[in-house]
């Protein structure tokens, strides 16, 4: 005797009245008890300066609007408060967290993170920027041989789908510094180190201005402390290098300075870099890397 019989015929039971009574038959498989995945990306979108003449801002905004369309976080760099004001007006879905580089926080660079508020809420206490310099919480300060002030923005999110945590870092490190690029890399793997929910996975966001075999790289990527996997080169092991950064000219060239990193509980997807350009023109010059990733068991 087959004893399963009795339970099919149940099940198909109870399938013809939830029919009978116009019960969505799909509606367990929309409700997914946890986020399924987690699409980020980093993209420097270059400061808005009239000088870059048919590169300037102004020719470019809508295109790199409409390329933070899709995901879930994106970590930005080089963002003018006025530019960040025309992201916010053109992607209403996302919400930001921003803070700029120098003293004055109504002037300068900024880090920004998105993130699209229909799928994360933000902790409320938990992020923040600090100073990649000996004194981190001190506005405008920079220390070593860096030009610029540097800065890092983080936050940690809770899915609103399953309450899981994840942080988002998003930085930019100095382009002349080599000490301070270094520096910067382990004061970044210190702070992640001593976060809250030391449980969560982080996703490091962040045009490094230097490649991966730099020293800056291999304080962050590989079996140290701070254990970050380089979510392209995870996804492409067999491939040559790719560069980032194009100065407008008409070929990205030079190193792969632009990444996305990530630790902890997630498994790496996808990752791509895409240095293409819409309609015979760059969006930056940098081009921006994506990545996708999924929960791990």
């Amino acid at each position: 005797m087959n004893r399963a019989l009795p339970t099919i015929v149940l099940r198909a039971l109870l399938f013809l009245i939830l029919a009978a009574h116009g019960t969505p038959l799909r509606a367990a498989a929309a409700a997914p008890a946890t986020t399924g995945s987690v699409r980020v990306g980093s993209f420097n979108i270059r400061y808005a300066n009239d000088s870059d003449g048919p590169n300037a801002w102004r020719h470019r905004r809508a295109m790199v609007c409409g390329i933070l369309g899709d995901g879930d976080f994106w970590g930005l760099q080089e963002v003018l408060p006025a530019q960040l004001e025309e992201i916010r007006a053109a992607r209403p879905e996302f919400g930001m967290v921003a803070r700029t580089r120098e003293v004055d926080p109504s002037s300068g660079e900024s880090c920004p993170i998105l993130y699209r508020t229909d799928r994360w809420a933000l902790d409320p206490v938990d992020h923040g920027t600090f100073w990649l310099s000996e004194s981190p919480e001190v506005a405008g300060s920079k220390s070593w041989d860096a030009s610029l002030p540097r800065i890092a923005t983080f936050a940690r999110f809770t899915a609103k789908d399953g309450g899981r945590g994840i942080y988002v870092f998003n930085t930019h490190l100095d382009h002349k510094g080599e000490r301070s690029r270094v520096e910067s890399a382990r004061l970044l793997a210190r702070r992640i180190a001593a976060r809250r929910h030391p449980g969560d996975p982080v996703i490091l966001l962040g045009d490094f201005n230097c490649g991966p075999a730099s020293d800056a790289l291999r304080a962050l990527v590989g079996d140290g402390k701070a254990g970050f996997r380089d979510a392209w080169r995870e996804t492409n092991p067999a491939a040559p290098e790719q560069p980032t950064f194009n100065g407008w000219a008409d070929v990205c060239a030079g190193e792969r300075i632009d990444f996305v990193l990530v630790a902890g509980p997630l498994e790496t997807e996808s990752a791509s870099i895409d240095a293409a350009k819409r309609d015979g023109r760059w969006p930056s010059d940098h081009a921006f890397v994506r990545a996708e990733f999924v929960w791990k068991p």
